[in-house]
């Protein structure tokens, strides 16, 4: 129940700031850590608590991009009614590439290089065929009104993101304390291990896959809504992965918040970055691995690794004193 109070308290809170503030900067800039958090949480979902460490995230958040494109465009679908297809692709397309690794015991490395692998053939896939609009990409129709889930302001997204924002963290939390999740984190910790109790871990594990790509997915689908395009390059390339797995490296894997905190650090990085270098082309990815290198040497378990850890310091020097 502590988690679920933390989770709309954090919901509460995010919404209020939002209401009260009409600087688009400051809008915007929590829009975007909103959407970091969202490809955070997903790849943490998997990989913090899976431990399956995957570098091909943006496998997930392209189908679920394109679904949400190619379902107005092509089925004449709502955004809305288009959102749930958009999300059930991803997960299935999650469920699918599990099925084919998983399946084959595939971990570590392997898993890793596999899913960077997928998601480089789907770039390309994308690039071939007519329907994805090949390299010039597909553009939707601007048509605003809530209706379309086209908002006049930024605080029509920053609601419908938090909403996606607050359910991936229920989702942790409910793997922090129910039996799936003490499953899949069985696995992660000995997979051979938790075979020999009788766990099925393609089971456990394609459960994990499936709820990760489905996160991931619905950034997709909102990274449509808001800017409009998407391409093969955006949708399929390294960018998203990157910015999924330093988030919740950087916050800490395996936890609650530490995909929220790594969020909020890396695009106040970003910001400080802009506002020192201006748009120089791949600054942020140079940020990114500078943090990332100095989070493995000196916090390894991320941002709020380090506050547990401190945490527990200061309580048993205070045990001590008394």
């Amino acid at each position: 129940m502590k988690d679920l109070y933390a989770v709309l308290l954090f919901g509460v809170a995010v919404a209020v700031a939002a209401t009260m503030m009409q600087s688009g900067v400051a809008l915007t800039f929590i829009m975007m850590t909103l959407y970091a958090t969202l490809l955070a949480q997903a790849w943490n979902i998997l990989g913090g608590y899976g431990g399956q460490l995957s570098f091909g995230h943006a496998l997930f958040f392209g189908v679920g991009a394109y679904g949400q494109a190619l379902g107005q465009l092509s089925l004449g679908l709502n955004p809305w009614l288009a959102l749930p297809l958009a999300i059930a692709l991803g997960a299935g397309a999650g469920l699918a590439v599990g099925g084919l690794t998983f399946r084959y015991g595939l971990r570590g490395s392997y898993f890793a290089l596999v899913t960077l692998a997928f998601a480089e053939v789907f770039r390309i896939l994308a690039v071939s065929v007519p329907f994805t609009g090949g390299g010039v990409g597909l553009m939707v129709p601007l048509q605003e009104g809530a209706a379309n889930m086209q908002f006049a302001t930024r605080h029509g997204y920053i609601y419908l993101l938090l909403a996606f924002v607050m359910l991936a963290l229920l989702v942790t939390a409910w793997l922090r304390h129910s039996r799936f999740g003490a499953y899949l984190q069985a696995v992660r910790d000995n997979e051979d291990a938790a075979r020999a109790v009788g766990i099925d871990p393609l089971r456990i594990k394609l459960g994990g896959i499936g709820w990760s790509a489905g996160f991931m997915a619905a950034a997709g689908a909102f990274y449509v809504q808001v800017f409009q395009y998407i391409d093969p390059g955006i949708a399929f390339g390294p960018a998203v992965s990157v910015e999924a797995l330093v988030g919740a490296i950087v916050g800490g894997m395996g936890t609650l918040w530490g995909p929220v905190l790594g969020a909020l650090a890396l695009h106040l990085v970003a910001d400080l970055t802009r506002n020192l270098f201006g748009e120089l082309p791949g600054i942020n990815m140079v940020i990114y691995g500078v943090v990332l290198i100095l989070i493995v040497m000196f916090a390894p378990r991320g941002v709020a690794g380090a506050g547990i850890s401190a945490r527990r310091l200061l309580g048993a020097g205070e045990r001590r004193r008394g």
